[in-house]
């Protein structure tokens, strides 16, 4: 992906895919991302059509709501790989919040979904220039690692039933493999057998054949079989017929006292499909190791939902699965998205007959052979040499998106995100120093216990700011600091450096801190960024600042030699 600089066109900065595709490499990249696209294309069809009757809609409406949607991305974005179009859960919310409204009226469903996709695009643009998307970066390594994993489970466990020719009903883990388990003995065996054959092809294509899309050509051969063989008439399920064409432009229409609450679930649909689609994105953009732009990443969605309002469609997202297919096949660029909207415009307008006869089980072994690329064990068993504790983040993130879905997921997410936010800046470490022999400054004495500690001083570090969820616990870890380290004590020298911000009810705590420590004859001292602190002081002017200017030295080397000549006392030289 390119990068984006102050000297680069405003165009660029309002678009910022644009500079990858005007100075996309034809020779280097195009072959992958044919191929990308064409496989994308090939999951996207039938999935986009199935998810369009799951939310109420005429199936060409799903395809509606792929094409534009990803030219508008591939402009606005700033991933390289994330595939926007219709996702599960987002069908879902657009069902049970406009069905209740539309009360059976299909004119009005549609333009209640019309309408709703775009408020939701201009939310979401709003929400761009707020720098909202800064909620992205709460999401850890880990979790991004635990949330694509669980969406492979998803994807793995939504598929089984498709390829066994039943439906799968449940929505928890353990109550869809019960179900599973018990409807085993209805599975049908030609619809197995057209699901594992196309498994068989997808990976002897990658093994034999790595130039060309596995997914399209299984999907092809697959409804060759179907339509040659009759399996139609045998129970083999396929996607039916599918009216070609493109949209028919028409402007929304329905009572207008239903704008008030159409805008605000329009306000929670863009939250949600934020959420959804940044989780994906980042995780793609973690696994690939290249940086995604979150703000600018809200607009770009915003732009794609306005996009699919205008070609008729409704509300889109980050699509897991065709995310995961574009990644699996090796794609390059932007481009990718083109190629896949390229692909479907084609088909919508010329091959909707042959549409029909895709096999659903074939649909669901392209997106189970998808869902096996997502899956990176190599990756907690990295984090698990660095930190046990995160893999099991990661664990329960990843049971989250199973047990409970994507989208509710990442409120699981969040939690655990912040939870995890917390315990580091609530309950930071904190630690004594000393001089090290052989060593330059200073350094903790709990990592080198041969440290040479000072008669009556301690040199204290605490590795956080100071703010009201941590100042209560700041006060208490300086004073026992400080009453363990006995009657002997003179001075308690804290190191600021680690303490970059301090608000009103950390400076509070500090004051009550040097109150209470001169009651027993020990000075506070504050060591570094002495400039800003007195600076600070002076500005709130809620204290004297001639009562604290000694009570700070610019280093801690500077604040133990004043103690050596204060208290006369004798302390090895430091080197700087």
């Amino acid at each position: 992906m390119t990068k984006l600089n102050s000297d680069e066109p405003l165009i660029y900065r309002i678009a910022p895919g644009l500079p990858a595709l005007v100075h996309y490499q034809w020779g280097e990249d195009f072959r992958h991302d044919l191929v990308a696209g064409l496989s994308v294309a090939a999951v996207a069809l039938p999935v986009a059509i199935a998810y369009a009757q799951l939310a109420g809609f005429q199936p060409v409406v799903g395809l509606y709501s792929c094409i534009l949607p990803l030219v508008a991305y591939a402009v606005f974005g700033t991933s390289r790989q994330l595939m926007v179009s219709a996702d599960a859960a987002t069908c879902a919310m657009i069902a049970a919040t406009i069905a209740p409204l539309a009360a059976g009226n299909y004119d009005h469903y549609w333009s209640l979904s019309v309408t709703l996709a775009f408020l939701s695009g201009l939310f979401c643009i709003m929400a761009s220039f707020f720098r909202l998307g800064a909620l992205a970066d709460f999401l850890s390594k880990p979790i991004l690692t635990g949330y694509l994993n669980g969406i492979a489970i998803s994807i793995f466990l939504g598929q089984i039933g498709k390829l066994c020719g039943f439906t799968i009903e449940s929505r928890g883990i353990i109550q869809q493999l019960q179900e599973i388990v018990s409807k085993l003995p209805q599975t049908q065996l030609w619809t197995l057998s057209v699901g594992l054959g196309t498994f068989a092809v997808l990976i002897l294509v990658r093994r034999f054949l790595p130039r060309l899309p596995e997914a399209l050509v299984g999907m092809i051969l697959a409804s060759l079989a179907v339509a040659g063989l009759g399996l139609g008439a045998k129970g083999v399920a396929i996607l039916g017929p599918v009216p070609a064409g493109l949209p028919p432009l028409r402007v929304p229409q329905f009572p207008i006292e239903y704008l008030p609450t159409l805008s605000l679930h329009a306000a929670g649909l863009a939250l949600v499909l934020f959420s959804s689609g940044m989780l994906t994105a980042r995780s793609f953009a973690s696994k690939n190791h290249y940086d995604i732009d979150v703000d600018r990443e809200f607009a770009a969605f915003g732009a794609a939902n306005i996009a699919s309002a205008l070609s008729q469609g409704f509300a889109v997202t980050g699509a897991d699965s065709r995310t995961a297919m574009a990644n699996a096949t090796g794609n390059r660029t932007q481009v990718t998205g083109l190629v896949a909207a390229l692909a479907i415009a084609a088909v919508l307008m010329f091959f909707t007959h042959p549409l029909q006869f895709a096999p659903i089980s074939a649909l669901g072994a392209v997106l189970v052979f998808a869902s096996f690329s997502l899956v990176d064990v190599r990756t907690l068993r990295s984090i698990w040499h660095i930190d046990k504790a995160e893999v099991f983040l990661s664990i329960i993130t990843t049971f989250g998106v199973v047990a409970f879905g994507a989208i509710d997921a990442i409120l699981v997410a969040v939690i655990l995100a912040l939870a995890r936010f917390i315990r580091f800046v609530a309950r930071p470490a904190d630690e004594i120093l000393g001089k090290v022999e052989g060593m330059h400054g200073l350094h903790s004495v709990n990592r080198h216990p041969g440290a040479q500690t000072f008669p009556g001083l301690i040199l204290y570090r605490f590795n956080s700011p100071i703010t009201f969820f941590n100042s209560a616990y700041f006060k208490q870890r300086v004073l026992r600091t400080a009453q363990a380290a006995g009657p002997g004590l003179k001075w308690f020298v804290i190191d600021a450096i680690p303490i970059s911000e301090m608000d009103v009810t950390g400076l509070y705590a500090l004051r009550d801190v040097k109150a209470e420590l001169e009651t027993k004859g020990i000075l506070l001292i504050l060591a570094g960024r002495q400039t800003e602190y007195l600076d600070w002081l002076r500005k709130i002017s809620l204290y004297r600042i001639e009562d604290y200017e000694h009570l700070f030295y610019p280093t801690l080397h500077q604040a133990l030699r004043a103690y050596q000549t204060e208290t006369q006392t004798a302390v090895s030289p430091l080197e700087e």
